[in-house]
């Protein structure tokens, strides 16, 4: 594949984390609906906007899907495992810690892909991951707690940290799939919705959303948890995954600028350095070294 081409596809993962970074905001607007609920219903938002999209193709749109169980395997337990620990985390244990433990997977994104490609890092990229993971904990530990720290905060903790790395293992080995159309993302979806709600028939009460709810669901669906989803299989196929890794560190930093924009959170001078850090760890990661890189 060609720079330019890598590059593209890397711009595209960047629209991956621009959409991510609505996630919170969208959830609080979910205010009550259970974390399992909530996972079956946005994607299944994203699978009946998948099928809408593919069906106008007739039944030559839904080719892709004809694929061996390992390109499932990998994008089902990519999404579903990560969500489901994520939530377990944010729920057993203090959100900001969980929250902090849980963005390590930018991080590891950087060290598996170096490792993949069976590279060492480079000085660069080692200093602006580590500028933005600074950044990141900046803007979470500086968060003002809203509650009680949790039922089982070790159990938390530990869900968090393997969310991030099954989320940074996934992004990784979705490399091995590069010639598979992101069109089979729609079926994983669909796969995951089914999942949510089987979860959640066994383990929580239906709670019916409000208007607000259902279009906050409806814009989950077609975003964080829908288009992101195309955008991240396309560039982890395509795109150069150690500075990925690195520009997701914008996904924590514009999360909190729209909760201080729509007023769920106060802004604060932490917001500005920790923007300093991210974006100059982002830019320090993605300078061009005398031997390109590819992977």
């Amino acid at each position: 594949m060609s720079i330019n081409a890598s590059s593209r596809a890397t711009g595209v993962g960047f629209l991956a984390i621009l959409l991510w970074s609505g996630l919170a905001l969208l959830t609080a607007l979910t205010a009550g609906i259970p974390p399992f609920e909530l996972l079956a219903l946005s994607f299944g938002v994203a699978f009946a906007a998948s099928l809408a999209v593919l069906g106008r193709r007739g039944p030559s749109g839904f080719r892709a899907w004809r694929q061996p169980w390992p390109v499932w395997a990998c994008g089902f337990a990519g999404i579903f495992l990560y969500h489901a620990l994520y939530f377990f985390a944010l729920k057993a244990a203090p959100p900001v810690e969980a929250s902090l433990i849980n963005y390590l997977w930018p991080l590891l994104i950087v060290v598996f892909s170096a490792l993949a490609a069976r590279e060492a890092l480079q000085l660069r990229q080692v200093a602006g991951a580590v500028l933005g993971l600074a950044g990141t904990a900046i803007v979470l530990l500086t968060r003002e707690q809203g509650g009680a720290g949790g039922a089982d905060p070790l159990a938390g903790y530990a869900a968090a940290a393997a969310g991030a790395l099954v989320w940074s293992l996934y992004s990784v080995n979705n490399r091995r799939f590069k010639d598979v159309p992101g069109d089979v993302m729609g079926g994983i979806c669909g796969l995951v919705a089914a999942a949510g709600l089987v979860c959640h028939l066994l383990f929580e009460s239906w709670v019916m959303p409000s208007i607000a709810g259902w279009a906050a669901i409806v814009a989950l669906g077609l975003g964080p948890t829908g288009l992101a989803f195309f955008a991240w299989d396309h560039a982890t196929k395509h795109g150069r995954l150690a500075l990925l890794g690195v520009l997701s560190y914008f996904a924590p930093l514009l999360s909190t600028a729209l909760l201080i924009l729509s007023g769920q959170a106060p802004a604060r001078p932490a917001v500005l350095v920790s923007a300093l850090l991210i974006i100059g760890g982002a830019a320090l990661a993605g300078l061009k070294s005398r031997k390109t890189q590819t992977a």
